[in-house]
């Protein structure tokens, strides 16, 4: 399984997606002070979810 990391800021496309509360404040406490946005850690956080359905798949 793929270690997740947190990413530097990617050019992105706006996508509007609701988030509960309280999974916000999780994510923004593990991006302060880094060099991260929220969307860029969501983003990370999908591609290694689908990397691990596919590895899962393949298993």
């Amino acid at each position: 399984m793929k270690k997740f990391k947190i990413p530097s800021t990617p050019p992105t496309t706006n996508k509007c997606i609701r988030f509960p509360n309280n999974i916000i404040d999780e994510v923004e406490n593990a991006i302060s002070g880094k060099d991260c946005t929220f969307t860029a850690f969501v983003v990370e956080a999908v591609k290694i979810a689908l990397e691990n359905l596919n590895e899962e798949n393949e298993n």
